[in-house]
């Protein structure tokens, strides 16, 4: 009652108030109001209240944790409290990424308590509580229950997931699909699958909807998409006819010395931007110089790619999985700077020879020489039409490039970076929006979030995590032998499966490792994953995301790269730039 006419009160005096305003300034009776709503809303005792009420709904809360047996956080897990005459459930809740849960309990329970612990591709587990337990709450009615560890079964989505997997890889590599077809095609199935299916049998689920956007990374997708647009600015500036013109200038026509110049640069550039940024920043510029010198642009490209992979490994933003290996493992910028840097130089090094052998007819056909009439023409073709334009797209790619370098100490994501670009070239330039959008390579991008779903539902069935567990098993105590087995395992597999995810995957694994074998404190086991991650992508078209990027980019001018082609190339140089990872790896620690 007394809250009631304290708010007549301060309604009576706030309306005397607000009338005398609205006479002086002749302010809208609608504002008046909605004034008036807002001050009946803040005020002082209302929340509390309600708050109060919500904390009366609640009187136990039990919260634990759901992992697999490698440690790792089980997401969308079941979690149920009943009691042991097996009744209605008492509370309920989902796991979240982190594996945390939380059952809250309006009433005190009376009786023992039975805890069900359930998951599509793990054994279900039941955790009997009794009544004693359950008393003995903190001071906050909070009772904390020991970690549950669940057992990893093999469902029929298991088998549906790993073959339809395979069948895209397939698909791919012999072509019989467009890479982006088979991948929608993989992900429609396991879809399909898992509603349609896991209507009929629950063995058959393998994801939602909702769980496969989650293995989407938005970061790469966003990233990729903001570089593209900054690049067709750029582009259209004549900035890359420009490069064709000094780059061929340079090299008085000797194309394996050029060769060696674009893949030292793009090493360079990945280990202080990224792999894959750089790629969309070096493709047009090889697709120029290719034409120009009238070889397979191909031929500049694909190694181009390849040093891109091994160059970025060297310092802590040069890959994703670096990114996660650092942050994870707490290793900083200076660390993998001085760790890496060697083995990288060596491994680039044996590349270049390799690349050299194996395009020595393609940049034979060139003769040495600077040809007048092709002089002339990149010439012409390089003149800059509109200098101020070139001037404000450079300066602003340049604030891009700092804030990937510097971004990270005010945790400033790289794809947020990009779209702010982007977006101001667009405002400062003011080209045709329509046409920037379009120079965007959706197909690609597609194909990316397609193939990250692909990949969620394989380490959602377990597969990748079953794999792990058996490089776990081989291992055992032998650091020189887990070195090897991290480095060229890890890289096998992620010739064929995405870098990031299989990253991820094996961090346990690593973790586990790097305390339980002597000598691998050193944290040298965290150093093999990134190099036969990052490694291991040369290996096939699909290995990387920064192949995917330039596959997309060049297929776009009507000079696709075949998975085979790529293979011919990637797959010797992955196992032997690998094999100096390795011996650098051990040599060093």
């Amino acid at each position: 009652m007394e809250f009631i006419i304290n708010l007549k009160a301060n309604l009576k005096k706030t309306t005397n108030s607000m009338t005398g305003i609205l006479s002086a300034t002749r302010l809208p009776w609608y504002l008046v109001i909605i004034v008036l709503v807002g001050l009946v809303l803040l005020i002082p005792g209302k929340t509390s209240a309600v708050s109060g009420v919500q904390q009366e709904l609640v009187e136990v809360v039990i919260i634990g944790n759901v992992l697999d047996t490698q440690g790792v956080p089980i997401g969308e897990a079941e979690v149920r409290a009943s009691t042991t005459d097996h009744t209605e459930p008492l509370a309920e809740g989902l796991s979240q990424e982190d594996g945390s849960w939380v059952l809250e309990f309006p009433e005190r329970p009376l009786n023992d308590l039975m805890i069900e612990v359930a998951h599509p591709h793990f054994d279900t587990q039941i955790i009997h509580l009794q009544y004693a337990e359950v008393s003995s709450l903190n001071q906050d009615n909070i009772y904390q229950l020991a970690d549950v560890i669940l057992e990893r079964r093999l469902s029929a989505g298991f088998w549906v997931a790993t073959f339809v997997f395979i069948g895209v890889l397939l698909l791919i590599a012999f072509e019989l699909l467009h890479s982006t077809t088979a991948a929608l095609a993989g992900v429609s199935i396991i879809f399909l699958t898992s509603y349609i299916g896991g209507a009929i049998h629950p063995d058959l689920f393998i994801l939602s909807y909702e769980r496969g956007l989650s293995y989407i990374d938005w970061e790469v997708v966003f990233l990729v998409m903001g570089m593209m647009i900054i690049i067709a600015v750029v582009e259209g500036t004549g900035i890359f006819q420009w490069l064709a013109f000094q780059a061929y200038r340079i090299s008085r026509g000797r194309t394996w010395l050029l060769v060696l110049f674009l893949m030292l640069i793009t090493a360079v550039a990945s280990a202080l931007l990224d792999n894959f940024t750089t790629m969309l920043l070096m493709t047009p510029i090889s697709l120029q110089i290719g034409l120009a010198l009238g070889i397979n642009p191909l031929a500049l490209i694909i190694p181009q790619v390849l040093a891109s992979n091994v160059g970025g490994i060297s310092t802590l933003v040069g890959t994703p999985t670096n990114i996660l290996i650092g942050a994870y493992a707490g290793i900083s910028f200076t660390d993998f700077l001085v760790n890496q840097t060697i083995g990288v130089v060596l491994a680039l090094v044996v590349m270049a020879g390799f690349i050299l052998l194996f395009y020595r007819k393609e940049y034979s056909q060139q003769s040495s020489g600077i040809s007048p009439t092709l002089y002339q023409k990149l010439e012409e073709n390089a003149r800059i039409e509109n200098p101020g334009d070139l001037w404000k797209a450079g300066l602003v790619f340049f604030l891009v490039l700092i804030g990937f370098v510097l971004g990270e100490r005010i945790h400033l994501t790289l794809a947020v970076t990009a779209i702010a670009g982007a977006t101001l070239l667009l405002i400062w330039l003011k080209p045709d929006v329509q046409h920037m959008i379009k120079a965007v390579d959706w197909t690609t991008l597609v194909f990316f979030m397609a193939l990250f779903m692909i990949v969620g539902a394989i380490q959602e069935v377990g597969l990748i995590s079953l794999a792990a567990d058996g490089m776990s098993q081989l291992i055992g105590e032998n650091l020189v032998l887990g070195i090897f087995v991290i480095v060229f395992g890890v890289g096998t597999l992620s010739t064929v499966i995405a870098n990031i995810p299989l990253a991820a995957a094996m961090l346990p694994i690593i973790r586990f490792l790097t305390a339980s074998i002597p000598g691998a404190q050193s944290m040298v086991l965290y150093y093999a994953l990134s190099m036969g991650a990052a490694m291991g992508g040369n290996g096939t078209l699909i290995g990387g995301e920064a192949n995917l990027v330039t596959a997309g980019i060049t297929e776009q001018a009507n000079s696709p790269i075949s998975f085979k082609e790529f293979l011919k190339v990637g797959l010797p140089v992955t196992y032997l730039t690998l094999t100096i990872g390795f011996l650098w790896l051990v040599f060093h620690f």
